[in-house]
């Protein structure tokens, strides 16, 4: 059984990541469990090597051990492109070129059946600075009557025990509320944080996600895109996030709180550890 710590490197470590952390690699006390390290920096127009490395450093001090080679997604942004082309193949998503002002004002994406031709051969040309011309996004109707009567549930075990959680009313809810459908690909990297964690979580069998809580909603769709794409739905562990004094979730702009800054105070990583709690 796997699961896996996932942080991206658009700034630096901070106490929220420390509990996070604690929860994924202490998920793991079971022989039988194994806790990989991924970094999630598809996202090249804020992520940077300096913060890569600095996540190493940090978790290393913190005295988190986990296998190698590390998963770094922006070297496959051509496999999640290939997952993206199979659901444009498949009817289920559309390219939009509509903003997010075009949104506001009340205008909706409609899937007119754009082709995606070419698409990969972006990815082939410039895997490391993928480009496409518009976004693209799944339609959520399309995909639920492609799916028909099939399941699209989770095990959700945050409670203490198991418990199955049925995505579908969720996913139509959106549609019934006319919400925009969801972008599996930005225009401005090529691909999407759902598109890319449902395809390493499949590819690097992971049995166990382990994940805060503010990412629970996003859960109903990656059970939709794993059905969609034959693949596997792991068990779903979400746990809370560590807030600041205020109540708000703690940021990578929260400096004084960074793992780096703590340690060049002084402070011991058993100290940062401890700080790292509910």
């Amino acid at each position: 059984m796997v699961t896996r710590f996932a942080p991206s490197p658009t700034g630096r470590l901070h106490l929220g990541h420390a509990f996070a952390a604690k929860v994924a690699f202490n998920f793991v006390k079971n022989q039988r469990f194994n806790c990989l390290l991924r970094i999630e920096d598809i996202d090249h127009t804020r992520c940077t090597n300096e913060y890569t490395l600095g996540i190493y450093r940090d978790l290393d001090w913190l005295g988190f051990d986990w296998p190698v080679p590390v998963k770094i997604q922006s070297k496959h942004y051509y496999d999640y492109a290939k997952a993206i082309k199979n659901l444009c193949d498949l009817g289920l998503a559309y390219e939009c070129s509509l903003t997010r002002g075009n949104i506001r004002d009340g205008l909706l994406p409609k899937n007119k059946g754009i082709s995606i031709e070419g698409y990969l051969d972006n990815f082939k040309r410039s895997n490391n600075r993928p480009n496409i011309t518009h976004s693209i996004r799944l339609d959520l109707r399309k995909s639920m009557q492609f799916l028909k009567d099939q399941k699209l549930t989770f095990i959700e075990t945050s409670s203490g025990t198991e418990k199955e959680v049925n995505s579908k009313m969720a996913l139509m809810d959106s549609i019934i509320n006319k919400k925009p459908d969801p972008i599996i690909a930005r225009k401005d990297i090529g691909v999407s944080y759902h598109i890319a964690v449902t395809h390493d979580d499949h590819h690097q069998n992971i049995s166990h996600v382990v994940r805060g809580y503010d990412l629970y909603e996003s859960t109903h769709l990656h059970v939709l895109i794993q059905k969609l794409s034959n693949w596997q739905t792991p068990k779903y562990h979400h746990h809370p996030v560590l807030n600041n004094k205020y109540g708000d979730k703690l940021s990578k702009r929260g400096l004084d709180t960074s793992i780096r800054s703590l340690r060049n105070n002084g402070l011991t990583a058993k100290q940062v550890l401890d700080m790292a709690t509910l």
